[in-house]
């Protein structure tokens, strides 16, 4: 495929990326990083290559990354089953441990490699590390499963400033040492706020919010916070999709300009939405005018 582009084709592209490399340099986009687009190797490549593409032409990524599937694998391995209630996982005190040890430890850091070997300059931390997110626990039949009380955010503006893409794992803590369990999207869309990011990027196994789960081509391209609301009182944004929504309205809420659920098993879909008039999934915004 590279071969059948022209020196001439590639140089536009470029100048048609041109407007949007100025609309977004120098402004934060967060990306959610989890699922299908986790698991596929070649997949992984291209997100870390849309990353560190996009943090050498001005933007500063934060990546916010989850990681579900690892964790069942090695529950499974160590011969613990993995118990989830409504979509959230029980987290008793051994199941945090192992939480820990594959977000924080395996994950995070291969993650941090990744961006590294593709030529960016990554630092890797957790939702513990500098309190960065602080938790309470959620329902104590959930066990350490942490709801965000506060985001300090300093950490990861420290990373910015230091041109590093931060690599944050969906953990949390309290005051009294406790480890949690974050939900991935609601940890993402705490920081994007608190950061008051130009874009929360959300990748998702699915192209977005459809009007039809079971057909693609219904894809909703983009929704207000109170269309966003109205679809849901009318059943049609429902199941894993509800949390998800919420998560984007709640981002909305505390700055963030506009929210993307979009499908990660795309390649290169983050460059398509961020750089390209085509964009990618559903966006979701605050107010009814565009910008």
């Amino acid at each position: 495929m590279e071969g059948m582009i022209s020196n001439a084709q590639r140089a536009e592209i470029l100048t048609q990326a041109l407007p949007y490399i100025q609309k977004y340099y120098g402004k934060i986009v967060v990306i959610k990083y989890g699922g299908n687009a986790m698991i596929d190797e070649t997949l992984k490549m291209q997100v870390m290559e849309d990353i560190v593409l996009l943090r050498h032409v001005g933007v500063k990524v934060v990546l916010v990354h989850g990681g579900g599937p690892e964790i069942s694998e090695t529950m499974k391995r160590l011969g613990k089953e993995a118990v989830f209630v409504e979509g959230l996982r029980v987290t008793d005190r051994e199941t945090v441990d192992i939480v820990q040890m594959v977000l924080a430890g395996k994950i995070n850091k291969t993650l941090v490699n990744l961006l590294q070997m593709k030529g960016g300059l990554a630092m890797g931390i957790s939702g513990m590390d500098g309190r960065l997110i602080e938790a309470k626990i959620r329902d104590e039949k959930l066990g350490y499963v942490g709801d965000v009380v506060r985001v300090n955010i300093a950490p990861v503006t420290d990373l910015l400033e230091k041109g590093y893409i931060p690599v944050v794992s969906t953990l949390g803590c309290d005051r009294a040492g406790n480890a949690y369990n974050i939900n991935g999207d609601t940890a993402a869309a705490s920081i994007a706020g608190e950061l008051k990011a130009e874009r929360l990027i959300m990748l998702s196994d699915i192209p977005g919010v459809l009007r039809d789960k079971n057909d693609p081509s219904s894809l909703i391209p983009e929704m207000t916070v109170k269309e966003a609301r109205t679809l849901r009182e009318e059943g049609i944004i429902s199941g894993g999709m509800i949390p998800k929504v919420e998560c984007c309205i709640e981002a909305i809420t505390k700055g963030v300009r506009k929210v993307i659920i979009m499908d990660g098993r795309v390649p290169h879909s983050i460059l398509m939405e961020l750089l390209t008039d085509e964009g990618a999934g559903t966006m979701v915004k605050g107010g009814e005018g565009n910008a």
